[in-house]
């Protein structure tokens, strides 16, 4: 076995790693025999130095054994295991409406996912919203909703990837997140454990995202499409715009109405439904579903309009506890707040641009996020018709509706929200939610 500290060595003095090394060392920060000041200076000397390709497929597929490694009954499914990733966005509910359209595909959706970050919101604090909802059950049941439903999102458990657990705790407080190579084995890490023939992946960019300069946002997508494709997983990944809220709502409870009127039909905002249309259709050509575009979309657009899809999210809901009808009566079991105020513009004219993360931290200032690791999100809390780049505004046409509790609450966030909206009197230049399509390396 490698000392640690040559380990650390190697990697601080921009040297690579072999498979040994990596292996001793995610032993190491999964056993504990590894110090946290060693994982420290690991993750350090890794954020200055980077690795290569060869390294991170390395280092995540260590971190994917560190635990336990979902194992599929594939005759049984007779289907493609597939699942989406998100780098996290403002009103960022896809996921909710992509797993049950993929399934009605005839895709098998186990998706891991998680709660709320800084300015974005989590989705399971959504799933969180809907009473009775399991967001964490034990892998056994996971396994059978998935067989039997098609789909089932739930958070991640002790026993998957746990070297990343504790790898990503020291991160967040050594100042080492932004290091792509350790982004790309932690989120692969935890997918690959899940056991996927696919993945896509949506890299979000822009004033509402972690990844604000599309330059990082592409080097990310493009370490993860090659390093999940290098660890034998088909993988694709879409670079996305979150320079404004994605839909129209922001808030848990809120998001998850939105998500049962896009399955049913009662309302698609274009732009919501444009990433969730361009991330179906690679995920049903990444499991052998669609063999091109315009067959994928002839899938997707039956699945929707026949139903199929609402009634595989309701499947998936009533079979992780919640209610049997939500699909049919979200209003009877969804929280609501007690009050309801319209943020107007500080002037009349047209959107020019958004500041979306002040839009989020505004969501979580009314409850719906986390200040603490240890607060409780209000599920009722948030916004709802919130306006777009582009869209006039008015007094009798407001930026958003403000859901609080109280109302000093909505008062400073109707504030917050006339400071982050910029209006002008021309319409501004066009912004397309699609910027990139990034494949696996020829």
């Amino acid at each position: 076995m490698t000392l640690f500290q040559e380990i650390i060595r190697t990697k601080r003095d921009g040297g690579a790693l072999d498979a040994d090394a990596i292996q001793d060392f995610v032993t190491g920060i999964s056993d504990g025999t590894a110090g946290d000041g060693q994982v420290a200076a690991f993750a350090m000397a890794t954020l200055l130095n980077g690795m290569t390709t060869e390294e991170t497929i390395m280092l995540t597929q260590a971190m994917r054994n560190s635990g336990r490694v979902i194992r599929w009954d594939r005759d049984r499914l007779g289907g493609p295991i597939l699942d989406k990733h998100s780098t996290g966005g403002v009103g960022d509910k896809v996921s909710l409406m992509l797993a049950p359209i993929v399934a009605a595909c005839g895709g098998h959706v186990p998706m891991i996912s998680g709660r709320g970050l800084g300015h974005t919101g989590g989705t399971l604090d959504k799933l969180d919203s809907i009473p009775g909802y399991q967001s964490t059950p034990d892998i056994e049941t996971f396994q059978r909703v998935v067989t039997e439903v098609g789909c089932a999102i739930i958070g991640q458990t002790a026993d998957l990837a746990p070297a990343d657990g504790r790898l990503y705790a020291i991160r967040d407080v050594t100042a080492t997140v932004e290091s792509i190579p350790l982004i790309t084995a932690s989120i692969l890490s935890k997918k690959l454990a899940a056991g996927l023939d696919g993945l896509v992946m949506d890299v979000k960019t822009g004033s509402g995202a972690f990844m604000a300069k599309p330059a990082d946002a592409e080097a990310l997508g493009r370490s993860i499409v090659d390093v999940a494709n290098g660890a034998g997983v088909a993988t694709t990944a879409l670079i996305t715009d979150m320079n404004q809220v994605l839909g129209t709502t922001a808030g848990n409870a809120l998001e998850v109405r939105e998500t049962v009127d896009y399955l049913t039909g009662a309302a698609r905002e274009p732009r919501l439904n444009t990433v969730v249309r361009a991330l179906a259709r690679d995920m049903l050509r990444a499991g052998a579903l669609a063999a091109s575009d315009a067959e994928a979309d002839g899938k997707i657009q039956a699945a929707l309009d026949d139903g199929r899809a609402a009634a595989c999210f309701s499947q998936m809901v009533r079979a992780l506890g919640g209610p049997e009808d939500l699909i049919e009566a979200p209003g009877n079991h969804l929280a609501s707040a007690p009050i309801v105020v319209a943020a107007k513009p500080a002037r009349d004219g047209v959107i020019q641009s958004i500041d979306t993360r002040a839009v989020g931290l505004a969501v979580v200032a009314l409850g719906g996020g986390r200040r603490r690791v240890e607060d409780k999100v209000d599920p009722a809390v948030g916004l709802s018709q919130v306006r777009g780049i582009g869209e006039r505004v008015s007094g009798d046409a407001p930026l958003a509706l403000v859901h609080a509790r109280d109302e000093a609450e909505a008062a400073r966030a109707v504030a917050t929200l006339a400071e982050a909206f910029r209006i002008a009197d021309a319409p501004p230049a066009e912004n397309p939610i699609l910027l990139q399509r990034i494949e696996a390396s020829r």
